[in-house]
């Protein structure tokens, strides 16, 4: 066997890129899918038409677009260990993680192009089903390229430093990219004039953000030869035998657990961000691509004190510190508005200083604390199912997200035209994250420390 090669600071940053293509189409998914589908007065004023029935149509309790990102969401979530354990047992000469992530890269952009391109232009239960059908698939491809992305941290970084620099670079380019992604309200607003549509200026926005993604996907592809950096033995495990095991890890569990309401509280935040500035600061929604840049930008000034205090405090401190600062960021948005007397578009740059530091802890550290975890219980049952812990780690935040997308959906259709249910999204998020602390105090950091050290 040839000598596994230590992965240089360039190759960091060609595997980080693919981090970039990724969040690049997640972010137009997460943040502008709601507003498109399910617009409020204010958008609808803009020129955004209605594509699917409206209100809370099943049950009474839930709307279209809600119904349909949960089961997305869900299917998503049941596919992970599915893709999770093709990658682990996987034997093809191309390694385990590269091939999947290349086949997966076309279809991933071309579907998230196609989810907003409804086939008729007015209400329609077809579009809903058009919909349905996207979404499902845009969550497959998803999965098939970021899973076995994913798994790659830890066998890429084998030691601690290796893994620090590793999720350090892949947190910049996933929140440049969903930076990048925000810039959208901007561009389509530019285009809305020449191209005379409002639908349409979004569509050329998202198909051109859709080819710079697929560009971003395959560097990672291209660039680094897998087998070069991962000697890796691939797992005999079926895919069900192989997540019982993975979940028998009680630091795991914990993490999961935390991390469930973690995706909960951003995901509300996140989609519901475009209404904080529309319905309660009553501003353009341009300003929402000002607010999610500059608080990128600020939680990148963040980043080399995260990676400095990390070997001093640990972790786990400083997760927990960034949940209280979001419990903190999301309680002062349920107030933005006519509630504080201060200029709406100053309210909005405090919002962007308040969440900057957490944005920069989580952008950085759980990658690392799943590549601690899988690492330690590697060494207790001398098998390798880092594809299972991310698979599974992935499990989590979709979970948190569908839940999510169910009471954004629902939530937000109260009182529209007051902002009520938008202030109660925020609340929401608020003690979603104060949950997420109090399950991650639970973590043993100590001891998946101490189990690596020895090894």
């Amino acid at each position: 066997m040839n000598e596994r090669k230590t992965l240089t600071r360039g190759k960091v940053w060609c595997f980080a890129i693919g981090q970039l293509g990724w969040s690049i189409l997640s972010a137009l998914i997460s943040s502008f899918l709601v507003s498109f589908y399910q617009p409020d007065p204010a958008t609808q004023a803009a020129g955004q038409p209605i594509f699917i029935p409206q209100g809370l149509v099943i049950f009474g309790i839930l709307t279209i677009l809600g119904a349909i990102t949960w089961f997305g969401r869900l299917f998503d979530a049941v596919t992970d260990p599915w893709i999770a354990s093709m990658s682990d047992r996987h034997k093809g000469s191309n390694g385990r993680r590269i091939p999947f992530m290349k086949a997966a890269a076309i279809p991933f952009a071309v579907v998230t192009v196609l989810t907003f391109w409804s086939p008729i232009g007015k209400e329609s239960w077809l579009n809903a089903g058009f919909l349905f059908l996207m979404l499902t698939l845009f969550y497959l491809f998803m999965t098939m390229y970021c899973t076995p992305y994913n798994a790659l941290i830890p066998e890429l970084g084998s030691d601690q430093k290796t893994r620090m620099s590793i999720s350090t670079t892949i947190s910049f380019t996933f929140i440049a990219g969903m930076a990048l992604a925000y810039m959208a309200p901007m561009i389509w607003g530019m285009l809305e004039g020449p191209l005379s549509s409002r639908v349409a200026a979004i569509r050329v926005t998202f198909t051109a953000m859709s080819v710079i993604g697929l560009v971003c996907l395959f560097v990672p592809v291209f660039t680094i030869r897998e087998t070069d950096y991962v000697h890796a033995t691939p797992s005999q495990s079926p895919a069900m035998k192989s997540l019982s095991a993975t979940f028998r890890n009680k630091d795991f569990r914990i993490f999961v657990a935390s991390d469930i309401v973690y995706f909960l509280g951003i995901t509300m935040f996140q989609n519901a961000m475009l209404y904080f500035v529309t319905s309660l600061l009553k501003l353009e929604e341009s300003w929402s691509t000002a607010y999610f840049v500059g608080m990128t930008a600020l939680s990148v000034l963040f980043y080399p004190l995260v990676s400095k205090l990390t070997p001093k405090y640990g972790k786990k401190k400083l997760i927990i510190i960034a949940f209280g600062i979001f419990t903190v960021a999301f309680a002062y948005t349920a107030s933005l508005g006519a509630l504080l007397p201060v200029d709406p578009v100053i309210q909005g740059f405090i919002l962007c200083v308040l969440a900057a530091p957490a944005m920069a802890i989580f952008g950085i550290l759980p990658q690392a604390v799943v590549a601690d975890i899988a690492q330690c219980d590697e060494i207790e049952t001398k098998e390798n199912r880092s594809g299972m812990f991310y698979a599974a780690r992935t499990f989590s935040m979709k979970m948190g997200q569908a839940v999510a997308m169910l009471l954004v959906t629902s939530l937000g259709v109260i009182g529209q035209e007051m902002g009520t249910g938008y202030r109660l999204i925020a609340i929401v998020a608020a003690c979603a994250c104060v949950l997420g602390a109090i399950l991650f105090m639970k973590y043993n950091e100590k001891r998946v420390y101490e189990k690596i050290l020895r090894d």
